[in-house]
């Protein structure tokens, strides 16, 4: 009876553990937009930080865990790790992009459409069906697109920078679909990690060219620092650490939140206010991202 009450103790307590790891993480990956929005500088630059300082940071843990980075290194898994650290890069400068253009909320929701993309990525590439489901997901993304930016104007900032959004929702599908084929032998931080050294090198050019008509402040240095160790190397450990506790379709209905958290810390901080469109076509489009997270966890 007490060894009973020990595990069921135990067990309660892990899954407490487990579930807030996965909303902190929600909190960090929606505070990304946040970070961006703060840091006065180029897309191209604030990728490069966040990049860097994540592979430091993922380069520590490394060596804290054991994990062998150069093993990844293979004629096999180059290739791999060059397409998805480009295709990563292109995911993260065009979000920036989006956030400087239309503001947080704008492109957080653009983003949000990428499991979307992905079932079209896998109707186009694998002639993989669209089922009712995914159907009715695809319509609810795209009603709820059209709720967020209502006047289509290619001079509206709200406009530009949700094309901006979806080009960064678009890249993340591919490299999910990517991330998928990728080489078996290699492990999840090797991967982070190498793709990270791959985002910043290809930024390197861009940072050279914007830098001299950039002054980075002291918050700015401390922004790019906190975005790249914390809502991206700490954020994929907490996700990872979370699945230890919970289902992974517990794990990615909460994961798929970060939209709320992103558009109610930019209410909060910058006075982005959403108007009754906009939170009608967010929570259409959370609610088509939770429903997605659920059928992928149950398809797996």
């Amino acid at each position: 009876m007490i060894a009973t009450s020990v595990s069921s103790t135990g067990a309660a307590t892990g899954h407490r553990n487990a579930m807030l790891a996965a909303h902190v993480a929600a909190v960090l990956f929606g505070l990304t937009g946040i970070f961006g929005a703060l840091i006065h500088a180029d897309a191209s630059i604030i990728t490069f930080g966040r990049a860097t300082f994540a592979f430091i940071a993922l380069g520590f843990v490394a060596g804290l865990k054991g994990t062998r980075l150069l093993d990844a290194l293979t004629l096999r898994n180059l290739p791999v790790i060059g397409l998805t650290g480009t295709l990563l890069a292109a995911h993260w400068v065009t979000f920036f992009i989006a956030v400087k253009v239309g503001g947080v909320a704008v492109a957080t929701l653009g983003f949000a459409s990428f499991p979307a993309f992905i079932a079209l990525i896998d109707l186009l590439l694998y002639r993989e069906r669209i089922g009712l489901r995914e159907g009715v997901l695809l319509l609810m993304v795209t009603a709820g697109l059209v709720l967020v930016v209502p006047s289509f104007d290619l001079l509206d900032s709200g406009t530009v920078g949700l094309l901006w959004g979806l080009g960064s929702g678009l890249s993340f599908a591919l490299l999910a679909v990517a991330n998928r084929r990728r080489t078996s032998g290699m492990k999840a931080l090797q991967v982070a990690f190498w793709q990270n050294v791959v985002v910043a090198v290809l930024m390197v050019p861009f940072v050279f060219s914007h830098l001299p008509q950039t002054s980075l402040r002291a918050d700015d240095w401390v922004n790019l620092v906190l975005l790249g160790v914390f809502c991206t190397g700490l954020s994929q450990f907490l996700f990872v650490k979370s699945l230890d506790g919970l289902q992974a379709r517990t794990a990615g209905m909460i994961i798929a939140l970060e939209p709320v958290y992103a558009i109610a810390c930019a209410w909060w901080l910058f006075g982005e206010q959403p108007s009754l469109c906009m939170g009608a076509g967010a929570a259409l489009v959370v609610l088509a991202t939770v429903l997605a997270a659920r059928r992928k966890a149950s398809a797996h």
